[in-house]
């Protein structure tokens, strides 16, 4: 039996420690917005929160995620829109919406780090993969919140 605190809340879970962290949240937690996309760690359509950092769920295992706080796009907020959800809202970002997820995630813990990120700085950090190509709308979203969170 394993315990983790995810978005707040302590639950104990049993599965094997190698179990991949995205299939414990998914299916042992039932929290469904966290999203399988490649299996490999390469899409990050399955990105949460540990600790602050963004990290892959899909190869992370259970086990190292054990005294860390676990967030997920439901425990992103609490329960008012956020500045990257309303940037995602008004600049009409999804298209198929399928890799959102994971990409908001990844962008607030950008914004977390980098309140004032250039362009190079979300190439660099925002490594998730949208098969729409919505990615010229990801950016002027970024930009967008990034206003809103420094008042600007």
């Amino acid at each position: 039996m394993l315990t983790l605190s995810i978005n707040g809340t302590l639950q104990n879970v049993d599965v094997e420690a190698d179990t991949p962290l995205l299939w414990v949240i998914r299916d042992t937690v039932k929290l469904t917005g966290t999203k399988f996309g490649c299996g490999v760690a390469a899409c990050g359509a399955c990105t949460v929160h540990i600790d602050g950092e963004p990290v892959r769920s899909c190869s992370y295992p259970v086990s190292a995620a054990v005294g860390s706080e676990i967030t997920t796009i439901e425990g992103i907020s609490d329960g008012t829109v956020t500045a990257v959800q309303q940037a995602w809202i008004d600049e009409q970002v999804p298209q198929c919406g399928y890799c959102q997820s994971g990409m908001i995630m990844a962008v607030t813990a950008l914004l977390n780090d980098n309140p004032e990120p250039s362009d190079e700085d979300i190439d660099d950090a925002v490594t998730n993969v949208c098969r729409c190509g919505t990615y010229p709308r990801i950016r002027k979203a970024i930009h967008a919140a990034a206003k809103q969170q420094s008042g600007s």
